[in-house]
């Protein structure tokens, strides 16, 4: 891990030199959150990107910097591999999604493949938050490490659309460059459309408000198949 200073009151964490970046990343935010909830170090803010872990205080405090680090000592000397038996693995979302997006068919195309290929793809991958990001409540998803790599190659194929919407409905499932999404609200996109969901993914009347956060794992299913 490297350290980088972020202002007087800040710290960024680096992880990208370890063996999963992304996984140690949404690991450490959540430790860094638990340790300010239960006032163990005093943080107003962990943001968990790719690979890295942004930690700030309030302005003019001062980071403890001492505490910061002995919260993420003791959790990469404790980590256990993942293991459903021992519960290091989170349980996954589950996101019902009718797949009839505007994008379904075109965007088959673009992969070099059905869509029915597609919709199999995306509900047979497993996907993990790597970052928060563009709007509240919006996880950049990525196929959880060790996917099958005939499914994960299907979105590999995929860049974004030429052109962006200036209109996304919200509860679009989407997917461009690798990644998948889903907009929590009406907002601007440029990724391909696959169809919906009526899950509430951010909700400010509620705490958290957001539903997924980095290191999160989701599963996307068809919507006809959920039994209520």
């Amino acid at each position: 891990m490297r350290e980088r200073p972020a202002g007087d009151d800040g710290l960024l964490l680096d992880f990208s030199s370890t063996d999963r970046p992304a996984w140690t990343a949404a690991r450490v935010a959540d430790a860094l959150l638990g340790a300010a909830a239960d006032g163990r170090v005093a943080l107003s803010d962990v943001v968990a990107c790719a690979e890295t872990v942004l930690v700030e205080a309030l302005p003019g405090t001062g980071l403890n910097e001492l505490g910061v680090r002995r919260v993420v000592h003791d959790l990469l000397a404790s980590t256990v591999p993942d293991d459903e038996s021992n519960g290091s693995v989170r349980p996954a979302i589950v996101i019902p999604v009718r797949y009839d997006g505007a994008d379904l068919s075109s965007a088959a195309d673009a992969a070099g493949c059905s869509t029915d290929r597609l919709v199999l793809a995306h509900t047979h991958l497993t996907w993990t938050v790597q970052f928060m990001g563009f709007a509240p409540g919006f996880g950049y998803l990525v196929p959880e490490d060790g996917s099958d790599p005939s499914l994960t190659a299907v979105f590999d194929q995929l860049p974004r659309r030429e052109e962006s919407r200036p209109r996304v409905p919200a509860g679009s499932v989407a997917v461009a460059a690798g990644y998948s999404a889903v907009y929590p609200r009406v907002s601007p996109g440029g990724w391909h459309l696959l169809g919906v969901t009526d899950m509430v993914l951010w909700d400010s009347a509620v705490t958290p408000p957001s539903i997924l956060s980095a290191g999160a794992r989701v599963r996307f299913v068809r919507a006809e198949e959920v039994v209520e």
